[in-house]
Order: C-alpha cells, then sequence, then structure tokens
C-alpha cells in the first residue's frame, strides 16, 4: 500500500483526472466558446460586472489576453461594457442576457453529459463518489490564483 502524501495521491489520480477531463469535454457537444471564455463568462455571472483588470487577476491571466477574450466575446453579444459608477472613467463588463442563457445552456448540457459519466459507476461507487463530492468542491474552492500567488507556484 501506497503512502498518503499529497504528492502519491496527485500522482496516482493525475493521469485518471486528465483522462476524465479530456473525455468529457469531447464527449459533451462543444459549444464554440473556449475554456477561457466560459470561465471568464462563470466569473462575470458570479462576480457581476467587473473591471478588465479584475478579471485579469482572478484568470490568473495578462491584460492583453483578458481584454481580447472580453472583446470576442463582446463581439458575439455575450457581454458588454457598461460605465462604472463609482468612477465615471472606468469601464465594467458584465453577460448580457444572451450571454447568461449560454453559459445556463452549456452548463446544463454539461451536467447532463457528468451525469451520464456518473451513471456507468456501480450503486456502491456512486455512493462513495457523492461522498467524495464535499472534498472535490472543498479542492475547488481553496484553489485558485490567490493560493497560487501566495506559495509561489
Amino acid at each position: 500500500m501506497t503512502s498518503s502524501t499529497p504528492a502519491n495521491i496527485a500522482r496516482r489520480i493525475r493521469p485518471a483526472m486528465t483522462k476524465l477531463y479530456v473525455m468529457y469535454f469531447r464527449i459533451a457537444e462543444q459549444s464554440d466558446l473556449t475554456g477561457p471564455q466560459l470561465s471568464i463568462m462563470s466569473r462575470l455571472q458570479e462576480n457581476g460586472p467587473s473591471r478588465i483588470s479584475q478579471v485579469a487577476r482572478e484568470e490568473g491571466i495578462r491584460m492583453p489576453t483578458a481584454s481580447n477574450a472580453l472583446h470576442q466575446l463582446e463581439q458575439r453579444e455575450l457581454v458588454h461594457r457598461v460605465r462604472d459608477e463609482s468612477d465615471r472613467r472606468g469601464v465594467r463588463v458584465e453577460l448580457t442576457p444572451l450571454g447568461a442563457a449560454e453559459l445556463n445552456r452549456v452548463g446544463e448540457e454539461r451536467e447532463r453529459y457528468l451525469a451520464d459519466m456518473i451513471a456507468t459507476l456501480s450503486e456502491e461507487d456512486a455512493q462513495e463518489l457523492d461522498k467524495l463530492a464535499d472534498i472535490i468542491l472543498k479542492l475547488a474552492d481553496s484553489y485558485g490564483v490567490d493560493s497560487i500567488s501566495k506559495d509561489g507556484k
């Protein structure tokens, strides 16, 4: 039996996580939105209107990259710019109703495909996964750009 150190756990599950990630995105009917675009849209949905600098910081990307991604989303009418009420010189971006609808559609579609993947498990394995879901959520919530920059990694 292997030791349960973080390095050993990571070594053991990394290949499976990569495979599941790739299969999840291949199986799901693809939106023509990229992963980073969907991530930005999700942040806007969660946080509301945001400055481009805030989007870049939270996504862990450079300002020009964030600006370009937002410009592409704006061209598709998925986001739009609004004046920052607290600083009239500033601009924020927010999801449009079309952007929110597309984000919800893609999310629901991917949840269905993930549910299909989970449905292939035995009842016992599905129950175990249900127990692990809270740990996975906790890990996802605690892992982010801020935690990377604090550790210097």
